[in-house]
């Protein structure tokens, strides 16, 4: 009696489970069947994960759904007086009378389209003339509610004739957990318990889910429009970006480039080069913004400090190459604080000089600046620090003030968010987790973090960035009261065939703060902006703007 009481309970909690399953799993799709029996839909069903993002306070926002859209078509073999079936259809909706009266006419066929797009109560309105010949089609389709809103992150999906998948950012790269695998045909709950034996009851979904992101759409939308009124508007730029992280998880608030596309509308996009997302897949030569880089390497081995003097007479020679500071000025015996806080190249120099090339090198790989970040977007690029492994003193030279090299914006975030940090890489991400649905959920689970500097490195080269904002950076208008604040500016040449252009620049800006005890650091860069000379005109600004933005959002306590 045991066994077979036993054995009732058993399969009566399975018959519980499976019901559970198809009323709450595959609700929807369930209920997609029983109204195609009264609007017929031109293909199988549509249907995939959904992408959020996520408020501070973690309510969910829509990124990417799906939506139900209505179709109208006609059957002319069944049309007896196409004139005046138009014309009651006229009296509901517009469309090109003449065209349909045509294809009307060609009683051979069974099937013509008339309007792809249909509101849903102009399909019931037609449904309910019954008029025969009429076919209302219901089928569905991506929407994206935020439009452009982190496109370059979202990404779209887009039909290679037969197949729909994710064709850029988060829709390609999490395609096969987006992607749902129902089938139109479903064998009985039994036949797949007993004849299915070892497979889970849930096998055809374990690994597809929604995904929540690590987006916040406020902060999104304020971040988008400062890089497009005060970036690329203000300086006639060809393009702005940014990413906003936290440098001790690697979660990114906010990421993305203008100009930038709607993804609802993708295919009428003339410009195809705005879905590529130059944070992940561009590679550029940085500039200055490397040089607390190269810095704190120096710290790091124990080779200088801040109070470190050296002669800068304005340039160096080397390899018979003459290498001057950006405004070719000497300035006689200055400290490394000085040479940071000015940005001169021939003090950058110095510092390698004293770390030699092989220990030089060794920092610039430590920090990742050759290998994938591993951010969950596809297509990343690799950076170009092959310079490195030159015997000659000159590659190492320009690299140590960001030139000669080109590096991701996402690896550059990354390694100077270790500075920021307390010395560790972290894995920037743009999701949080995967929910698959029943309450189950995957939470995002860091790479393998590696130190990379010292704790007091950390904390020494944080120290000098603040000073360069409080007392330097334009004057030190940029000092904040009651909030310490770390950045660093930088302005590089831009290759144009084969050589440095006299005209084309890419301006970047990196900063965070509070700077001992970071939330936010924030990656900004320009390219080509006229009417500014250097990033800390262009760039300086707007960093202020984001920051003080996001010290009244997240409610920042003061740290001095």
């Amino acid at each position: 009696m045991w066994v077979l009481n036993g054995g009732i309970l058993f399969i009566t909690i399975l018959l519980i489970v499976k019901l559970g399953y198809i009323q709450i799993a595959l609700g929807e799709m369930y209920q997609d069947k029983v109204e195609q029996q009264y609007a017929s839909p031109l293909n199988s069903i549509f249907n995939r994960g959904s992408i959020f993002f996520e408020e501070k306070i973690g309510r969910k926002i829509s990124a990417a759904t799906v939506t139900t859209e209505y179709a109208l078509a006609i059957d002319p073999s069944q049309i007896v007086d196409s004139e005046k079936l138009a014309d009651r259809l006229l009296a509901l909706i517009s469309f090109d009378r003449k065209d349909f009266i045509d294809k009307a006419s060609q009683k051979n066929s069974r099937y013509k389209e008339i309007l792809k797009s249909l509101e849903e109560k102009d399909a019931l309105a037609i449904k309910a003339l019954k008029e025969k010949g009429i076919i209302i089609e219901k089928n569905k389709k991506r929407f994206y509610p935020g439009g452009q809103t982190a496109a370059q992150v979202i990404g779209f999906v887009g039909s290679d004739g037969d197949t729909i998948s994710g064709r850029y950012g988060l829709e390609r790269y999490y395609n096969d957990i987006l992607t749902r695998k129902y089938s139109d045909t479903f064998s009985s709950f039994f036949a797949d318990f007993f004849l299915k034996a070892g497979k889970t009851l849930f096998s055809d979904r374990s690994s597809e889910g929604d995904i929540v992101t690590t987006i916040e759409p406020t902060v999104q939308g304020m971040f988008e429009r400062t890089l497009t009124d005060d970036v690329l508007k203000k300086y006639n730029a060809v393009w702005a970006s940014g990413i906003i992280m936290d440098p001790k998880t690697g979660e990114i608030y906010a990421m993305g480039s203008v100009p930038s596309f709607d993804p609802n509308n993708f295919s009428k996009e003339k410009n195809q080069s705005v879905f590529t997302d130059l944070l992940v897949e561009g590679v550029y030569e940085m500039g200055s913004i490397i040089k607390p880089l190269v810095m704190a390497a120096g710290l790091d081995h124990g080779v200088v400090t801040a109070a470190t003097t050296y002669d800068d007479k304005g340039f160096v020679i080397i390899d018979n190459k003459r290498v001057e500071n950006f405004d070719k000025k000497a300035r006689g015996v200055v400290s490394m604080q000085e040479a940071l806080s000015q940005s001169l190249n021939t003090g950058l120099i110095f510092v390698m000089q004293r770390l030699g090339k092989d220990v030089f090198r060794e920092y610039f790989k430590a920090y990742g600046l050759g290998e994938e970040t591993g951010i969950d977007l596809p297509n990343e690029g690799l950076g170009k620090i092959g310079n490195l492994e030159s015997p000659r003193d000159i590659e190492y030279a320009t690299a140590s003030f960001g030139q000669g090299i080109a590096l991701t914006p996402i690896a550059t975030i990354r390694a100077l968010a270790s500075l920021a940090n307390g010395g560790n890489l972290v894995t920037p991400h743009v999701v949080k987790r995967i929910e698959n649905g029943l309450g189950v959920s995957q939470d995002f689970i860091p790479g393998s973090e590696r130190r990379v500097i010292k704790k007091e490195t950390s904390r020494e080269i944080s120290r000098m960035l603040t000073y360069s904002v409080d007392n330097v950076l334009l004057n030190g208008t940029l000092k904040q009261e009651h909030y310490s604040v770390a950045v660093k500016t930088g302005t590089a040449q831009q290759v144009e065939g084969g050589k440095y252009s006299e005209t084309d620049s890419l301006h970047t800006f990196i900063g965070y703060f509070p700077s001992y005890d970071p939330k936010f650091i924030i990656f900004l860069a320009v390219k080509n902006p006229r009417g500014a000379q250097y990033s800390s005109n262009t760039l300086s600004s707007p960093f202020m703007q984001i920051t003080k933005f996001l010290i009244n959002y997240y409610d920042i306590p003061p740290d001095r």
